[in-house]
């Protein structure tokens, strides 16, 4: 089983503040997922690390007709997707990991945000991706949100990501989060996840989105 970033206390409880600082357009992106999706024909949507529910929020106030699965190891995040999604029937919670649910049960899109990098390229990234494609129809629309990138664009990307934060962040937390996201994540170039996707069982993935560090991507399942 892959290790698993487990978000809680502060983590759980400050995340939706946390990714609209530190992710410019975060709101852009998240508004737009359901338009990326709308050709879909039978919306049965996976969200793997669905934390506490802002995709999912995003599909259900776009249309009723979508059945939502969505997954996260953190009960503190479940539980504040719960508590966010509590009147809608049409969306179904689970607190684990991917690899513990049905395998035959099968999706028509899929959205993986802001997890990859959480996992070494050791199998893990890779592990957690087929989980993904065997759970979805071929021909099914697969959305990735993750910091992307070599260690060049990394560098490069993160400068310009400090004169994109609010001033009114504190200078030594600026500079620890800059620091864990350069050295303490497990980021891989474009190729690198493009090799992924490809082994894991998806078509060539499309970059559709950046935002510094921040890069979207379409695939199809094969």
């Amino acid at each position: 089983m892959s290790k698993v970033e487990v978000f809680e206390n502060e983590r759980a409880s400050g995340y939706n503040d946390f990714v609209e600082t530190w992710i410019p357009n975060y709101s852009y992106f998240m508004e737009r997922l359901p338009r990326l999706l709308s050709e879909v024909p039978l919306k049965c949507l996976l969200v793997v690390g669905c934390g506490t529910g802002n995709e999912i929020e995003k599909f259900i106030q776009s249309s009723s007709d979508w059945e939502i699965t969505g997954v996260d190891p953190s009960p503190e995040m479940i539980q504040q997707a719960q508590e966010k999604l509590k009147e809608y029937k049409n969306v179904h919670l689970i607190e684990g990991v991917l690899s513990d649910t049905d395998p035959h049960q099968k999706y028509s899109a899929a959205i993986l945000s802001l997890v990859l990098h959480f996992l070494e390229d050791n199998g893990e990234k890779l592990s957690l991706l087929k989980d993904i494609s065997a759970r979805l129809e071929p021909g099914s629309p697969f959305i990735m949100l993750d910091i992307t990138g070599d260690k060049y664009q990394i560098k490069g990307n993160l400068k310009i990501l400090e004169h994109l934060l609010p001033g009114t962040l504190d200078q030594e937390q600026i500079k620890s989060r800059l620091g864990r996201i350069e050295n303490d994540l497990h980021h891989v170039s474009e190729n690198r996840l493009i090799d992924l996707c490809l082994e894991a069982g998806f078509e060539q993935p499309i970059r559709f989105f950046q935002s510094s560090i921040y890069m979207g991507w379409i695939a199809k399942k094969k």
